[in-house]
């Protein structure tokens, strides 16, 4: 499959619609965010106050490989024109929705129109550009994802205060159409040679495999301990699911996700650090807001403005590889200078203190953001230079399924990790001589949320005599919130050592200047 006698412009054109189905795709997990409280307050959902951005990640995470499939047995311009318009029904409907359970259900939905999003772009750029120009082009795509995350909180709160909450998700239809336009009128008709059967036996059981794998990671640790009868089943029954999901790709005639693929090392060592790098990745641009705003206590505004240094950062590194991949048709020492930054990055996070300046953050993010750019363009297109233009669909789905399954199973452990940490250090708090009134409050984790608000109201209420103390112990609690933070670094530490160590056993293949000859 391959495109020809495109013209510049027409080239041009096709990546501005790549890059803004990206940016919708992208910017639909992060407007979302600062939307939330105002959506559960609406549709009165708190219990389910994360199960829209789950049922998101999680069609996302599921639906990459099916459509990555389909898009090379009948063509990108088919399976993306259908993702386009997915995704703008979907957002229409979580617009209108009624109901917690209508929300989650088209998120879910929207969710499916955003994995042929992503997947298909990266794919679309693959035939577009001969292997050694790809991570240029990859890296400028990525942009698009990378603005979404600078921008989407401090959007969506802006919308929400000053319109309503559901025109967060109206925001996605004019951009929608647009691109929607752009590829129906100018990315040509491209399918491939031969047709086979559609996997769906194989794309049920991937489902079946999933859902419950990634449903224990998010509820282990918060709704039932990591040992409970239920979180264990789940994994178990998942790690059977997976076993005959393999059984059915290996007898499959076109299977969705192919065995085959394993056999490569080159795809293996791709999967592996994508998962990696995008856990890091999604360690630091979750935690770092909330260290912000709740321990060193900036406002919400400025714990979203300090991430855009590093995202800024991130997008320079993206452009600064893809550009010495394509002079040098090597990836290799690109790849090992970016995880040699990124773990000193992530290392520097473990200084951050209750008294650590924010400008002192800024810095450690833009390391962290530098070293994470330079690799994340570098293994979709050295997993794509690894196969035939015929597979490259699956290929590059196959690839961007490790990296969301990273960010879903980050989310969940990360979270774990710090809650289980506040938690025990609250019930080792001394409050002695507190009414117990206040002893429960300064125990309730949920105290350490809503930039101090609970514990200034308190403050106001306790005689002159006890505030001494109970300002030790505020400071205290944000130790706590700082140490639970530090742990989670930590493991985003030994990650980024890992992947290092990981690449350094990568082999190295050279990368074609011409668009026909990607190893077999």
């Amino acid at each position: 499959m391959t495109f020809t006698n495109l013209t510049k412009k027409n080239t041009v054109l096709i990546m501005i619609g790549v890059m803004m189905s990206i940016l919708l795709a992208s910017l639909d997990g992060t407007i979302v965010t600062t939307a939330m409280p105002k959506i559960i307050s609406s549709l009165q959902g708190f219990d389910y106050y994360t199960w829209p951005m789950i049922a998101y990640l999680l069609c996302i995470t599921i639906s990459m490989p099916l459509f990555g499939k389909l898009a090379d047995m009948y063509g990108f311009k088919p399976v993306y024109i259908f993702g386009i318009i997915v995704f703008f029904i979907g957002s229409a409907l979580c617009g209108v929705s009624q109901n917690m359970m209508q929300l989650i259900f088209f998120r879910g939905f929207q969710g499916i129109g955003g994995a042929i999003l992503i997947s298909n772009s990266l794919a679309i750029i693959g035939v577009l550009f001969a292997p050694a120009e790809r991570a240029k082009y990859v890296g400028i795509a990525s942009s698009a994802g990378a603005l979404a995350s600078i921008v989407g909180p401090s959007l969506g709160g802006f919308i929400t205060d000053n319109f309503s909450w559901r025109w967060v998700f109206y925001v996605n239809i004019p951009i929608a159409i647009i691109a929607l336009i752009i590829i129906i009128l100018v990315l040509p008709t491209h399918k491939a040679e031969e047709r086979k059967k559609v996997d769906y036996f194989g794309a049920v059981a991937l489902i079946v495999a999933l859902v419950p794998m990634l449903l224990a990671f998010t509820w282990a640790g918060k709704d039932y301990d990591w040992n409970s009868v239920q979180i264990v089943d789940m994994l178990i029954f998942s790690a059977v699911m997976l076993i005959i999901f393999a059984v059915i790709e290996i007898k499959a005639e076109d299977p969705i996700i192919p065995m085959t693929l394993f056999k490569n090392s080159i795809f293996n060592f791709s999967a592996i650090e994508m998962f990696l790098i995008s856990a890091v990745m999604m360690g630091a641009a979750i935690f770092i807001p909330l260290f912000v705003q709740e321990v060193t206590g900036s406002s919400a505004s400025k714990s979203g403005a300090i991430l855009t240094p590093m995202m800024l950062s991130l997008i320079v590194g993206a452009m600064v590889s893809g550009v010495l991949v394509s002079k040098t048709n090597k990836y290799k020492l690109q790849a090992i200078i970016g995880f040699v930054i990124a773990v000193i990055g992530s290392a520097l996070l473990l200084n951050l203190k209750v008294n650590t300046s924010n400008l002192q953050i800024i810095i450690d993010m833009i390391v962290l953001g530098f070293g994470i750019g330079i690799v994340m363009p570098i293994f979709s297109v050295t997993a794509q230079s690894a196969f035939p233009e015929s597979q490259i669909g699956v290929v590059t789905s196959s690839t961007q399924f490790f990296k969301s399954l990273g960010q879903t199973i980050a989310s969940s452990i990360l979270g774990t990790i710090m809650s289980t940490v506040v938690t025990n250090g609250l019930k080792d708090l001394d409050t002695t001589g507190l009414p117990a009134s206040i002893t429960s409050v300064l125990k309730n984790p949920n105290a350490l949320t809503g930039g101090g608000d609970s514990m200034k109201s308190i403050a106001a209420k306790l005689p002159k005599e006890m505030l001494p103390r109970f300002m030790k112990l505020i400071e205290d609690i944000k130790g706590i919130l700082s140490n639970s933070i530090h742990s989670v670094f930590v493991i985003c530490v030994v990650m980024s050592i890992l992947a290092l160590v990981v690449v350094l056993f990568m082999k190295e293949i050279p990368l074609s200047n011409t668009k026909n000859s990607a190893e077999q």
